[in-house]
């Protein structure tokens, strides 16, 4: 069966008008109509161009070693085996195995993992990986078309097809506003005989409230939003965004920030837990391992003196090395170390989840060191907020990390729902799965979250770290804060809530209208004014969404207690 919808109304009133020879009366409804078509484009997003960001960002050409002789060839023509140059902050340009050099890569757009991953003979390398400060050189282990990056591409494809398509707030309305108008107008011209009248009816019907007061909601909605950081990328959200009942969170930079944390300092026999921090970090902070930074930031908050070093190095494979005060410093890995010192190795700690360091003093085991992604500090009392505040009744949380990341983060925020090693069509699978049945906001950073953030009814992407990623979501948080999250669900109800006020209210002041129209007290002329005057007073209404509340948020930050170190953490080996 067809379904009414408020511009059908409008239509059925301008063809009338016409045929009636009330031309101003017709004029009236045309200009009512353009302005609330004129609003609603530009409220409404255009086609995403997630697939046009993806291609920008894929390398074209890759250099290719031969002979000592380098040459420039398009990506297309690489082939399995061929050895391959990479130069500093390039993007990779296929997936291969380094063959030379040492260095970093950023793999977090692909892996969801937040650090720089360490780069040397024999590594793995992914296409869409951004090179770190050196060269490598790499064999290319697969076809640009069969590399991790295009495969995303294809899943972006696919989850492009399978968007979920939201029902706007004003054709609800109409499908049930505009049959009652007909059947009103229809009655005044049956009983009166005076066609009229029904003329009349549906130029004081014309739902206008409708397309141009809820346009207008969405356009003052959008503006506050924009203020306060947030970019709404598809209007038809703020719609929508109060009915959703599933959230799924990605990891990386979502519910943590995206950086490691120092979290133990496991002693070995005899050592003190203040020397040796000085002592590490006075020699890391020369040292552009990503773990560097958390050391140093350890050995501040404990507001240690550092002392100086002499003869650095930092060998790939050795780890880093150098004598402070007397003492020869090496911090490395438990593989190297275990290698190193297999008579001892049982004095390391058990293994746990999250990155680890191993040091020597003297060459002598001293302590570990173990390392997870930061928390954020707000991350457990926001999702213990959307059951009560946001009637979420399923929360969720999907990472491409390893289980014992994945686990520690969901049992420090309160999620039961916990999928770890996902690759993107994993994640993309499992989204499909959940809009299914029910409507569901999945927030995400990276480009491994691009597919996911498309497919779920609404993606919701933090801060700019990807265009890609951007151009997926319908909402981008630039100020990477789960409070911003909060006001974007405040901003989408209270958008609802004000467009139904407008949209509500006109129609009713319109009901009564038509009433007085089929009584013959308005001419279609005067009907038009009438509804002029209803939709001023329905515009005036809406433009309040772009007035600032006095509070935008009901969710209450409360920080989340800092881990501190202690010479006995190995009682706790994944932190307190």
């Amino acid at each position: 069966m067809p379904e009414f919808g408020a511009d059908l109304l409008a239509g059925l009133s301008i063809v009338t008008a016409v045929l009636l020879n009330e031309y101003l009366a017709g004029s009236l409804v045309v200009l009512m109509l353009s302005g609330g078509t004129a609003l609603e484009h530009y409220a409404v997003r255009k086609a995403s161009s997630v697939l046009e960001a993806l291609a920008k960002r894929m390398p074209s050409v890759a250099h290719r070693k031969s002979n000592d002789e380098l040459t420039d060839i398009t990506t297309e023509q690489v082939n399995i085996g061929d050895t391959l140059l990479i130069l500093p902050h390039e993007i990779c340009p296929v997936d291969g195995t380094v063959l030379e050099g040492s260095g970093t890569m950023d793999e977090s757009y692909l892996t969801g993992e937040p650090y720089m991953m360490s780069k040397t003979t024999g590594s793995l390398v992914m296409s869409g990986a951004i090179n770190g400060d050196s060269a490598l050189t790499f064999r290319a282990d697969k076809l640009s078309v069969d590399s991790r990056y295009a495969k995303i591409m294809e899943v972006m494809r696919s989850s492009e097809q399978y968007r979920p398509n939201i029902r706007r707030l004003g054709d609800q309305l109409g499908a049930l506003y505009t049959p009652l108008a007909v059947i009103i107008a229809l009655t005044a011209w049956a009983i009166t005989g005076d066609v009229v009248r029904f003329l009349a009816v549906l130029v004081v019907a014309t739902p206008c409230p409708l397309l141009i007061g809820i346009p207008v909601t969405i356009i003052s909605s959008i503006s506050l939003a924009a203020r306060r950081e947030i970019i709404i990328k598809n209007p038809a959200i703020l719609e929508t965004i109060g009915n959703c009942r599933t959230a799924i969170f990605d990891k990386t930079g979502t519910l943590t920030y995206g950086r490691p944390s120092l979290t133990a300092l496991i002693l070995g026999e005899g050592h003190n837990e203040q020397d040796v921090l000085t002592l590490i970090a006075s020699v890391e902070r020369y040292s552009k391992h990503p773990l560097s930074n958390a050391i140093l930031k350890a050995a501040e908050k404990a507001a240690l003196s550092l002392l100086s070093v002499i003869n650095i190095t930092e060998l790939p494979g050795e780890g880093l090395k150098g004598i402070v005060d007397g003492k020869h410093i090496q911090i490395t890995s438990r593989k190297k170390f275990v290698e190193q010192h297999p008579d001892v190795a049982e004095v390391l700690p058990p293994v746990t989840g999250g990155l680890e360091c191993v040091v020597l003093i003297d060459g002598a085991y001293a302590a570990t060191l173990q390392f997870r992604d930061e928390v954020r500090s707000d991350s457990s009392s926001f999702i213990n907020h959307l059951r009560p505040k946001h009637l979420f009744d399923r929360v969720m949380l999907v990472s491409g990390d390893r289980e014992s990341e994945v686990r520690y983060l969901a049992e420090q925020v309160g999620i039961e729902h916990v999928y770890f090693s996902q690759s993107p069509e994993q994640k993309l699978e499992l989204v499909r799965n959940e809009t299914k049945t029910a409507k569901t906001i999945f927030l995400g950073d990276g480009i491994n979250d691009a597919p996911s953030l498309t497919a779920a009814t609404i993606g919701i992407a933090f801060g700019q770290n990807s265009d890609i990623t951007g151009e997926s979501a319908d909402a981008v948080i630039m100020d990477s804060s789960l409070l911003k999250v909060d006001e974007l669900f405040h901003i989408g109800e209270r958008m609802r809530k004000i467009a139904l006020q407008s949209a509500v209210g006109g129609m009713t002041l319109s009901l009564i209208g038509m009433v007085f129209a089929g009584l013959g007290y308005l001419t279609p002329v005067a009907g038009a004014i009438t509804q002029e005057i209803i939709d001023v007073f329905a515009v005036l209404n809406a433009l309040r969404a772009a007035i600032p509340p006095k509070s935008l948020s009901d969710f209450i930050k409360k920080g989340t207690p800092k881990l501190t170190l202690h010479p006995e953490m190995h009682r706790y080996p994944n932190g307190y």
